[in-house]
């Protein structure tokens, strides 16, 4: 009975540790621990385990490491999960190193590794832009000495996927199913994903096909992926085609979705079905989030409708959702394009009370929109301004100075680019060229065309 009682303060120890530590409350947890000690309930390999992981992810590796040493001070052998723990926050933070030290050191204790400590190294690997060496692990120890798991699986078939080894990723997953390998939904939603975004949309029709054949439902996830990169690879018709069949198939068509179909329409320049999409989200009740709010105001001020858009901030503010950079972006772009350049500037000073700061992108369309109006002295006042340029500064303003004639201070601009590092189109370098020459500065000219030669051969 005693045993009994020891055994359930135990339990509920743990249960307290865990649930402080997922609301972030280290301190507490330590001493809920030392509290426990003194009423003699004894921590266990499980309550030190759970301090590891809360530790290595919420304040350093090393707060996580400590905890390793308390354990053995309190004669608690670390296990698999305590190593895998520290692997795990290693490879979080990306450093491997310290990853493949522990991974040694758990080696050297005698504790031998499980398919997660195996799963753990390979996704930083996969993570970290390695992904023969991951492979390798998979290849060498998993297949041969580790039962893997279907996570193993789908870790490898993913980082092949996004490392640009989409018909590797293919081969493997029909040479697991030969092997018996039965893929879920996640499996195949992580393919159409790859193969999708690698351009092979016959292939991943395929597996869509065979996802129906095998018993499993496809979810939004499923079609908004395929849907998607139809619209980038301009196949239009495919796409609505989809959106159709997910709905008359009766699966759930969601926010996300509804975004997707909605801003592809409107950057191929199909305002009237994009309207179109929008009453039909609105109809199926669905609360747009900021996501769905940022769609919208992009369609209004491709529209010309700024006041529109504006207005839809405000309903954002009011809604108790919060706008962010990117809201702001395209409002600024919006005045900017509809002429409104002291409302573009306004909403910037705006923007950074709103505590988002330095935005590149909303000044580098005001500096257009300047350009555009003939105000190129504002523009080059801004451009001195800025601390951070990149290389769509640069180019946005060298255009606007061969528009406006000003050929030798596009020139200088266009040098002081290519010392910086940054690249630029082979238009733009013509453009200051030829506008050089015609203008009889051929020196200036001659000395551009050196630099840029040497530009090219330096990077």
């Amino acid at each position: 009975m005693l045993k009994y009682g020891r055994s359930l303060s135990t339990k509920l120890l743990n249960i307290c540790i865990a649930s402080m530590c997922k609301a972030q409350q280290l301190m507490k947890s330590e001493t809920v621990i030392i509290d426990g000690i003194r009423l003699g309930v004894l921590p266990d390999v499980f309550t030190y385990n759970t301090l590891i992981d809360a530790y290595c992810r919420f304040v350093s590796i090393d707060a996580g490491y400590s905890v390793l040493h308390r354990m053995k001070k309190a004669g608690i052998a670390p296990d698999v999960i305590s190593y895998n723990s520290l692997i795990a926050g290693a490879a979080r933070k990306c450093l491997l190193s310290r990853a493949l030290d522990l991974f040694e050191e758990m080696l050297q204790s005698g504790i031998r590794p499980d398919v997660w400590s195996f799963n753990i190294l390979m996704h930083c690997l996969f993570k970290l832009g390695k992904p023969d060496e991951a492979n390798r692990i998979f290849q060498d120890v998993i297949l041969s000495s580790v039962d893997p798991c279907p996570t193993a699986f789908n870790i490898v078939i993913n980082g092949l996927c996004k490392s640009g080894y989409t018909s590797n990723a293919l081969m493997l997953f029909r040479n697991l199913q030969k092997h018996g390998f039965v893929p879920q939904l996640y499996t195949y939603n992580i393919l159409l994903n790859g193969l999708c975004k690698a351009g092979k949309l016959r292939a991943a029709r395929g597996i869509l096909v065979e996802l129906r054949d095998s018993g499993h439902q496809p979810d939004a996830i499923t079609y908004t992926t395929v849907m998607k990169y139809c619209f980038r690879y301009r196949q239009f018709h495919r796409g609505l085609e989809i959106l159709s069949e997910m709905r008359s198939e009766g699966y759930t068509f969601d926010g996300f979705a509804y975004c997707t179909v909605i801003a592809a329409l409107i950057k191929i320049g199909m305002i009237k079905e994009a309207e179109e999409i929008i009453e039909q989200m609105q109809r199926s009740g669905i609360e747009p989030d900021v996501v769905a709010y940022n769609t919208l105001i992009n369609l209004y001020c491709k529209q010309g409708r700024v006041g529109d858009a504006l207005k839809l901030l405000d309903e954002i503010e009011k809604s108790g959702l919060e706008s962010d950079a990117y809201t702001h972006t395209i409002i600024i772009d919006g005045l900017c394009k509809a002429g409104d350049i002291e409302g573009a500037r306004r909403h910037l000073n705006y923007m950074n009370t709103l505590g988002f700061g330095f935005n590149l992108v909303a000044i580098n369309c005001l500096i257009d929109a300047l350009g555009k109006e003939g105000q190129i002295d504002q523009a080059l006042k801004l451009f001195e301004s800025m601390e951070v340029k990149d290389a769509f500064t640069y180019t946005i303003l060298v255009h606007n100075l061969c528009k406006a004639r000003r050929f030798l201070t596009a020139s200088k601009l266009l040098m002081s680019c290519l010392k910086c590092g940054f690249k630029t189109l082979r238009v733009t370098q013509r453009a200051v060229l030829d506008g050089l020459r015609d203008s009889g500065y051929t020196n200036e000219a001659r000395k551009l065309q050196s630099k840029i030669r040497l530009a090219r051969f330096i990077h």
